[in-house]
């Protein structure tokens, strides 16, 4: 390890081994690097007192590396409670750490892969704060998950929709509509004129609105509409559930001619999406509902970044980011990092782009100010209030949709020669 805090890969045979990395931004009352040191026993084959088993060799072949350690601002007041020690001089340290482990710790699993970059970290009383911040996989873990199997080509393929974005709507009320009235609702945005209609991720199958109903209700309306008018709108249906369940209920979306699927992450589970992401045959619409739990503290928690790469990973094809100008408390900036880094290729030979999803508090005054930041088109952007609330009615929010998105295009700078990113040039 070097003065900076690098440690150069050690060699094998001649043969650099592969290892997984993770960045993290710590605070702690220790010794930045005692602290680092501790966290990389923990996770990897230390614990907090010396045993017989773990020999150098032992620590050669499995234990985990403190790649870098960049120190930054220090503060007064510690972030968490809970974390030991009162530093000397009376300022907890921050710094920015880069740890990284041997693949043949775990294999290419995600699961094992969570426990390891994000397990028992976050509890070490070493630490006041702690947040992961990214995170860098061997090629292996491409070839392990099959990643989104629609993305960005297939979601424009099936929405019939290319060079721009595509416009939708959440059904609103997000719960209390029977089948009828879902149904209802989604002729009126399907005859004006809407690509994409979700269920709100609250609308299950409950006793009011039972899922087979619904599903039937709104296929109904939508194959109607597609006879009519040669065009199909993208219906994300909330299959939410258990495993069998949404098995089940993917494949009734699938025999009525659905185009799309959703799930709540945060409550199907990373095996559950897992298991989702290899049976599913419609593009998956991952929903993030739960986010702040895991990101609104700015020292605890996760990075956007380092979040959906696991999902991504799994199969999700479509990654809510929220909005511009949101409902919740996220800023601009981390709302459009957050979308570029889904149109940012994961492998050089498996990219696993997923379409980000601006939502929340949308409305057509969004419009620029999200494409001048993205840069692309790629997205889905869709609003709920934004067009029911319309003073003109739905149809006339969907009007107002279109238009700024179409204004948008057309006036941009370079918008003959705008990056519409995968359209049909790169696999998802």
């Amino acid at each position: 390890m070097d003065l900076n805090g690098t440690c150069p890969a050690q060699v094998q045979g001649g043969v650099v081994p592969e290892r997984i990395e993770a960045d993290y931004i710590i605070e702690t009352s220790d010794d930045p690097r005692r602290a680092a040191e501790a966290a990389a026993g923990e996770q990897s084959s230390g614990t907090f007192v010396p045993v017989p088993g773990e020999t150098p060799e032992l620590k050669q072949r499995s234990a985990a590396r403190i790649e870098a350690l960049d120190l930054l601002e220090t503060v007064s007041t510690p972030s968490l409670p809970g974390s030991a020690g009162t530093p000397p001089d009376g300022h907890f340290q921050r710094a920015r750490v880069t740890l990284s482990w041997p693949l043949d710790n775990l294999g290419p699993s995600l699961p094992n892969l969570v426990a390891t970059v994000a397990g028992n970290l976050f509890e070490l009383k070493q630490f006041s704060g702690l947040r992961l911040l990214d995170i860098r996989l061997p090629d292996a873990f491409g070839g392990a998950y099959p990643g989104p199997k629609f993305g960005i080509v297939g979601t424009r393929r099936l929405a019939g929709v290319h060079q721009r974005p595509i416009v939708g709507t959440i059904v609103k009320p997000s719960v209390g509509f029977g089948p009828a009235e879902t149904a209802n609702l989604t002729q009126t945005m399907c005859e004006a004129g809407l690509d994409f209609i979700k269920d709100d991720e609250l609308q299950s199958d409950g006793p009011h609105c039972p899922f087979d109903d619904r599903a039937r209700a709104v296929m109904r309306v939508v194959n109607e509409h597609a006879d009519r008018t040669g065009r199909k709108v993208m219906f994300a249906f909330n299959i939410t559930g258990e495993i069998d369940q949404m098995r089940r209920r993917h494949d009734l979306v699938l025999k009525l001619g659905g185009t799309c699927v959703m799930a709540s992450l945060n409550s199907v589970g990373l095996v559950g999406m897992i298991e989702l992401g290899r049976f599913s045959q419609l593009p998956i619409h991952a929903h993030r509902n739960g986010w702040g739990y895991l990101s609104r503290a700015p020292m605890l928690g996760w990075s956007y970044i380092a979040w959906q790469k696991i999902w991504r990973l799994a199969g999700a094809d479509h990654m809510h980011v929220n909005g511009l100008a949101n409902k919740f408390s996220e800023p601009d900036d981390s709302v459009i990092a957050s979308a570029r880094e889904c149109l940012t290729p994961m492998f050089a030979d498996k990219p696993c782009l997923a379409m980000p999803v601006f939502s929340s508090g949308q409305s057509a005054k969004q419009v620029p100010p999200t494409y001048a930041a993205l840069g692309s088109a790629d997205l889905i952007f869709a609003a709920g209030g934004g067009i029911m609330a319309h003073p003109g009615g739905p149809a006339a929010g969907v009007a107002a949709l279109r238009e700024a998105w179409d204004t948008t295009l057309r006036n941009a700078p370079s918008a003959a020669s705008a990056d519409f990113g995968p359209v049909e040039a790169k696999a998802s």
